[in-house]
């Protein structure tokens, strides 16, 4: 799937990031290509969200007299949850690690010791843990800014922007949920701090 750059909110907030240069020669794939290229983990993890998901839409139906029915599922999804986030933490992605900055349905800003080059294309791996998001697409060079460090001024770090070229449905739906759930976390946070 090609995303317009402008089509979703974006959220600012941490999350790991591997990136893995793509082959200029290579085509891109197809988004059903690119399921095929998910480690078992990924795989994995969009099955089980993909299948939660479902479920909570059905159960949104049900009347409030199953309301401990619902809680005690979303109990059971949370172990889940913390199962899924374990096999996470011990995975060996492919690529190099960035801290990313900023994330939406549309893109991702990330932090780089140094710039990449603007229209290259790499192979994303991303991976939000509070959100239990761990998704692999194809994402290409926007944008990328020097950034100011008042810590170190001698330490060069700079601002990439990159917009999602392959990604399937599903993973754009995984990030603007997380990225309204995150939204609404850091409001109560906000409200709390007052």
């Amino acid at each position: 799937m090609l995303t317009d750059s402008s089509a979703y909110f974006s959220i600012n907030h941490p999350f790991d990031v591997y990136l893995c240069p793509w082959d200029e020669a290579k085509p891109l794939p197809s988004a059903e290509q690119l399921s095929f290229m998910f480690p078992t983990s990924l795989q994995l993890i969009s099955d089980v969200k993909a299948l939660e998901s479902d479920c909570l839409l059905q159960l949104r139906h049900l009347d409030d007299d199953a309301k401990t029915v619902v809680e005690f599922l979303k109990l059971q999804s949370r172990k889940i949850d913390m199962v899924l986030q374990h096999i996470m933490a011990k995975e060996e992605y492919q690529g190099t690690h960035y801290i990313g900055k900023q994330f939406g349905g549309s893109g991702i800003t990330l932090i780089s010791p140094s710039p990449l080059v603007l229209g290259q294309e790499y192979q994303v791996t991303l991976h939000i843990k509070e959100e239990l998001v761990a998704l692999l697409c194809l994402a290409k060079v926007n944008g990328c800014s020097p950034i100011e460090n008042a810590d170190d001024p001698n330490t060069a770090q700079y601002a990439v922007e990159l917009s999602f070229s392959v990604i399937q449905d599903s993973d754009v739906e995984q990030l603007v949920k997380a990225s309204l759930s995150l939204q609404q976390k850091q409001l109560k946070l906000r409200q709390l701090s007052r």
